[in-house]
């Protein structure tokens, strides 16, 4: 197999992290002896992708970093490797907030601001250690002493290997960490269908390919190992909860605490389900909401030029990139609809 040397794969791709960046990052790495990660809230597939390829590289360079996840992720990511070894701060407080207090560096990846640690942001503002955040959202915090945001790229797992590489470390991306960053671009772009247009997206897949990656067997891992009742309640959402709005091109998916409960519902049994309604026809904006114990939870997707992300923050206080978004809202089910379908006649002429 061959691969691209580290010269021919930097003219392939473009530099788009700041070169006193890289140095700084590489400086702060060399320079820690105790390195943790820390990703947000609920942990998405790019969330464990970008921590769990970091970790495996900064293994590879020598160190002991370790990962702190605010709460549980999914099931279907519990194969990537190292995922075992992930303190979920909701399980071991204690133990996490020791190790961040102690970490001599702290990398925050994924998230833009510090709310999105939900219980472990005191912890990480509080800590002493250096801060670098590296993420793909819009408008980011200035919690870090390092920051490289960029909300063009489809993912902070792609974010983690141009890192890598700009750092001059491709030879050690090894085969974990391949699988990792594979699997955090695959799933923050709905596998290659959404935010995937740009052509050096391929490129880094085609190395990580040559490394080793199975991207069928990832797919398969991720996407096609959900139980029969995520698939019951798939089908409940779509015949009972789907409501379609095609003077506005627009769709929205409710689920409540009761009807999850009903299903045997589990984290991360609703994966997905926003993008759904875009395969209807005359479909390009969905939205998808979801009780939880204090709020209700939503997801933004849209197809063409919807901007996802303007709606999030005008309406849900949230944002995003222009076609995946998501935000919060602090009240009712009944009301978020009602909130919902009263901006709708607003945004009309983005469609």
């Amino acid at each position: 197999m061959l691969f691209l040397c580290p010269i021919k794969l930097y003219k392939m791709i473009s530099k788009v992290i700041a070169e006193d960046l890289v140095h700084k990052v590489k400086y702060a790495i060399n320079e820690a002896d105790s390195i943790a990660m820390v990703i947000h809230v609920g942990p998405d597939g790019d969330a464990m992708g970008a921590s769990l390829g970091m970790l495996h590289y900064l293994k590879s360079c020598g160190k002991s970093p370790f990962i702190v996840a605010p709460s549980a992720f999914p099931a279907f990511y519990e194969w990537m490797p190292g995922a075992d070894s992930v303190y979920v701060f909701e399980r071991d407080a204690e133990k996490a907030t020791e190790l961040l207090s102690n970490a001599d560096l702290i990398i925050a990846l994924d998230f833009n601001t510090p709310k999105r640690m939900a219980e472990v942001e005191p912890v990480v503002l509080a800590a002493e250690g250096k801060k670098i955040m590296i993420d793909h959202h819009l408008n980011p915090g200035d919690f870090a002493d390092i920051v490289i945001s960029h909300p063009e790229i489809s993912s902070t797992s792609e974010l983690v290997f141009r890192l890598i590489c700009r750092m001059g470390d491709f030879s050690k991306i090894n085969l974990a960490c391949a699988e990792c960053i594979y699997t955090g671009m695959m799933s923050d772009t709905g596998g290659f269908t959404y935010n995937s247009n740009d052509q050096e997206i391929y490129v880094i897949i085609s190395e990580l390919i040559k490394l080793g990656v199975d991207k069928d067997e990832i797919y398969r891992k991720v996407f096609n190992t959900y139980s029969d009742h995520r698939l019951r309640l798939m089908g409940y959402c779509l015949y009972e909860k789907m409501k379609v709005y095609p003077e506005y091109k627009s769709a929205l998916i409710t689920l409540t605490a009761e009807e999850m409960e009903r299903f045997n519902y589990v984290n991360g049994d609703s994966e997905g389900f926003v993008n759904i309604p875009l395969s209807i026809q005359g479909i390009d904006f969905s939205v998808f909401m979801r009780e939880e114990t204090d709020k209700i939870k939503i997801s933004l997707r849209s197809q063409g030029t919807f901007p996802t992300n303007k709606f999030a923050d005008d309406v849900f206080g949230g944002g995003g990139h222009l076609n995946a978004s998501g935000g919060e809202f602090y009240g009712s089910m009944e009301e978020a609809v009602k909130i919902f379908e009263d901006t709708l006649p607003a945004y009309r002429d983005f469609f």
